[in-house]
């Protein structure tokens, strides 16, 4: 069967279905689509997981012995099969087809690939999928569908913005959803719920503004400290939020935590950079601060986040742009944290 992205919580809301194919070149919907799929499973009871990377050379054998092996710990469980090619060649196709002409009980596959050109759509093996579960394309959204998307995920936030500021988002993100994504959620933690003006959506939404927050994290990343205190102040000075801010810095250290406990699990690299959109220009400045820093400093770093939160909201005493400089020079250097403190 299948499916528009959009349609996919309604028809999981009305049960699941053995086999789910979300395939595609846009990063942000397709990881949340799979997300979708993985939290709805887990709700039902699917609480073991297997994945199958195509990345980790797995031979296809393993999906076999995946369907046809029991979990110890739960009955029901999700294999997690992840083909970033979107091509699984001659002995991937057969065991797909395989797979689907004997559906193993208690068991949901989940399979996210690439870009799936027309000829493989047309394939046996991804009838086969067709058949026997939902099948998702996602794309890069162009025009009016990327405005009723950028409304819909406002809306999500509790926000709400008129055609012209919509617009504005649109122009500003060039149809980079993560991008868009990022920018909400500034919108949220700056205005909180309720109607947005287009004046609101151009300061905060700002090339400047934007480019600059990152430019931040960037220079946090590399331990570039001489980097960092020019663009914290060139932040302050120009009147940038303090809550973006720290929902920047509070996003990196978050995703690396993310990183190091998936690669603590033995998972391959450049998967875990994918998953957390980890995109080839800052894989070296993100190895750079996993080797430097371990999971205390950065759960270090969100308790000293918490503190920044509670003074820019006026519950804890402080100059909070002075938490802020902290953060950063916790995750640049612990050890310069031990000089300094």
């Amino acid at each position: 069967m299948r499916l528009k992205p959009e349609q996919l919580n309604g028809a999981l809301h009305k049960g699941l279905a053995p086999v789910y194919f979300i395939c595609g070149d846009e990063p942000l919907q397709q990881g949340e689509l799979a997300d979708a799929v993985r939290n709805a499973a887990k709700k039902a009871g699917f609480l073991s997981r297997e994945i199958l990377s195509e990345d980790t050379g797995f031979a296809w054998q393993d999906l076999t012995v995946a369907a046809d092996s029991y979990s110890i710990f739960a009955d029901k469980r999700i294999i997690d099969l992840r083909l970033p090619s979107a091509s699984p060649g001659a002995e991937g196709s057969k065991a797909l087809v395989a797979y689907c002409e004997r559906l193993p009980e208690d068991t949901l596959l989940l399979i996210t690939a690439g870009k799936l050109s027309k000829d493989g759509l047309k394939s046996r093996w991804c009838q086969a999928l067709d058949k026997a579960g939902v099948v998702i394309q996602v794309w890069p959204l162009e025009g009016q569908d990327l405005l009723q998307w950028l409304q819909q995920r406002l809306q999500g936030r509790g926000l709400q913005a008129e055609a012209a500021g919509i617009q504005l988002l649109a122009s500003r993100i060039e149809g980079n959803l993560l991008a868009a994504a990022q920018e909400i959620e500034k919108l949220y933690v700056l205005y909180g719920e309720g109607p947005l003006s287009q004046q609101q959506i151009s300061e905060v939404v700002a090339d400047s503004s934007r480019y600059d927050v990152f430019k931040l994290t960037d220079s946090v990343l590399a331990a570039d400290l001489n980097r960092i205190f020019r663009v914290l102040s060139v932040l302050q000075a120009e009147g940038i939020a303090a809550p973006v801010v720290l929902w920047a810095l509070t996003r990196e250290a978050r995703t690396l935590i993310k990183i190091k406990q998936a690669l603590a699990q033995g998972q391959n690299k450049d998967l875990v950079f994918k998953n957390n959109q980890v995109w080839d220009k800052r894989k070296l400045l993100v190895n750079k601060a996993l080797g430097r820093l371990n999971e205390h400093d950065l759960q270090g770093v969100l308790v000293l986040s918490a503190k920044a939160d509670r003074q820019i909201k006026g519950q804890q005493p402080g100059d909070a742009w002075e938490t802020l400089r902290e953060i950063c020079l916790r995750l640049a250097s612990t050890a310069i944290m031990a000089n300094t403190g």
